[in-house]
């Protein structure tokens, strides 16, 4: 169930009602990391740029405890259905043929619009590897052999966030199966309740795992059906019209 990454949208409609409200840009997505924290090295003289009254200065106070997304490096394997299952971060040294013959497959691409030369892949990858861990690409193994693709993200920290009643510490997911052989058979779904289950277990501070896979693509919308996500909301971004998916930890043993 190909699924593509998103930048940025226009509105949502349909919400549930949400009793707190969504975090403005200064707390999320107009948030600067500043050099030190984890994934960004520490200048030589750190200007005090926030003060104890600023928003995004109480911000960073919380995210210090702990890096951005909790380590997914060191989440471990699970057991599913389908086998034994971990994410691997991305080594785009030795993965990056694997992804980018993925990308080209016309499922795929008709979703992720990542078709074209390595080159194109990488440069998708390295924005993610580059960055300051607000997303983190992952290899999916079953049995120890690679077949998805997947993008463990910060959505309070996405411009997804603008369009949806963001709460923080939500975590997205972006998933891909990358072989033909491996869709159309609940694996999907059975890896998507696994990896939620995941960010659940490991990321004590998120109450929500959120996706917006688009509606035209009707296997990843049931696939999060059934993995144990709610239909939301539809949100218009650009190029798609998403269906919002989200799954609360308050319910995740009730769907």
């Amino acid at each position: 169930m190909p699924h593509t990454d998103t930048g940025s949208g226009t509105h949502a409609t349909g919400l549930d009602a949400d009793p707190r409200p969504a975090p403005g840009p200064e707390d999320t997505l107009e948030l600067r990391i500043p050099a030190g924290f984890p994934g960004r090295p520490a200048p030589a003289a750190a200007p005090g740029s926030y003060g104890p009254g600023d928003p995004a200065g109480r911000l960073l106070a919380r995210l210090a405890e702990a890096d951005l997304l909790d380590s997914p490096a060191e989440w471990g394997p699970v057991s599913t259905p389908a086998g034994p299952f971990r994410l691997v971060p991305v080594r785009p040294e030795q993965d990056l043929d694997l992804i980018a013959r993925w990308m080209n497959d016309p499922v795929t691409a008709a979703f992720w619009e990542l078709a074209g030369p390595p080159e194109v892949t990488m440069a998708h990858l390295r924005a993610q590897l580059d960055g300051d861990g607000r997303s983190i690409p992952c290899l999916g193994l079953l049995d120890g052999t690679p077949m998805s693709y997947w993008e463990v993200y910060r959505a309070d920290l996405d411009p997804i966030a603008r369009h949806y009643p963001a709460r923080p510490h939500d975590t997205g997911l972006h998933l891909l199966i990358g072989e033909a052989a491996d869709r159309g058979r609940g694996i999907g779904t059975q890896l998507l309740r696994a990896v939620s289950d995941l960010v659940l277990d490991h990321r004590p501070r998120c109450a929500r795992v959120v996706a917006e896979p688009a509606l035209a693509n009707t296997p990843s919308v049931a696939a999060f059906l059934g993995s144990g996500f709610r239909y939301c909301a539809e949100l218009d971004l650009p190029g798609k019209r998403a269906a919002l998916m989200i799954r609360e930890r308050a319910l995740r043993t009730l769907l």
